[in-house]
């Protein structure tokens, strides 16, 4: 999903989308002619984020997670408004348990949360937001970005491979945490519990140290889906990687009269580390 950096927010909507606001027609319209004449201007994606402080926990001092739920350029650091999820929960032993206490915070006048969770025996802890659809009026249409991410407790080793049970998620063939910068991860694309063959998976690196990419080209990786379903991506630096698969959604949602498309996205995270 693609989205014109900055110029559409700050000339229209002084810099904040949000989540549930959908814009007049003739904003649109000056949305879609300002679309028109910034053919050459800079396109990035975005990104639902679950981001937990690590993404292994190997004793109690690391028991209680801290959870990042962000919107954003993760690469470029533009932020964008999230509102309250619909969902946010972990999959553990089988089963959803809602993540309770969201906390609200701030960043350049965009919304975000925060959450903590303790984690108080070995498993394999899927924690996913299921966010409020939001309009995208450079392509008229809804996204929402059900987002994951994976973290092993205590070595528990088993059960990284399973679906969470989400309408679109990416299932890790790549055990998704204890990786190296240098890695390759691979996953599955799943929608609606069947492969997703032949769909496009944009890949971001969530820039905390203030890198520059060699070309705008660079700042968004895309691989597609084979017809299993499946795609890899080798991680050249050190941090936390998004995969984003992108996704034609069999629901639409109707406003003033007019059914919109819904392009659902399933987005997982994944860490990567350097030897000390």
């Amino acid at each position: 999903m693609i989205y014109l950096k900055n110029l559409i927010n700050n000339k229209l909507y002084g810099g904040t989308i949000s989540f549930n606001k959908i814009p007049s027609k003739g904003a649109k319209m000056k949305i879609k002619s300002l679309a028109l004449m910034l053919l050459g201007v800079s396109a990035y994606a975005h990104f639902g984020m679950v981001v937990p402080s690590n993404s292994t926990v190997d004793d109690e001092k690391e028991a209680n997670l801290q959870i990042t739920y962000k919107f954003t350029h993760p690469f470029e650091g533009d932020m964008m408004n999230l509102v309250l999820p619909n969902e946010a929960g972990v999959f553990v032993n089988g089963k959803k348990e809602a993540i309770k206490g969201l906390k609200e915070l701030k960043e350049d006048k965009f919304s975000y949360f925060t959450a903590s969770y303790d984690v108080k025996e070995p498993g394999i802890y899927q924690f996913y937001m299921d966010p409020k659809p939001y309009f995208e009026p450079a392509e008229d249409k809804f996204i929402r970005h059900i987002t994951k991410t994976v973290v092993d407790a205590y070595g528990y080793g088993e059960g990284w491979d399973k679906p969470a049970g989400l309408k679109a998620e990416i299932v890790p063939l790549t055990r998704p945490y204890g990786l190296y910068k240098g890695n390759l991860f691979s996953g599955v694309v799943y929608y609606k519990g069947k492969r997703a063959k032949n769909v496009t998976v944009e890949v971001e690196y969530y820039n905390t140290k203030g890198l520059k990419a060699p070309s705008d080209a660079h700042v968004t990786q895309v691989v597609n889906t084979n017809e299993q379903g499946e795609f890899s991506f080798a991680m050249p630096l050190e941090g936390w990687w998004g995969f984003a698969a992108l996704i034609d959604d069999d629901q639409k949602i109707k406003h003033e009269g007019k059914e919109y498309p819904v392009e659902l996205g399933a987005v997982i995270w994944v860490q990567t580390k350097e030897y000390k």
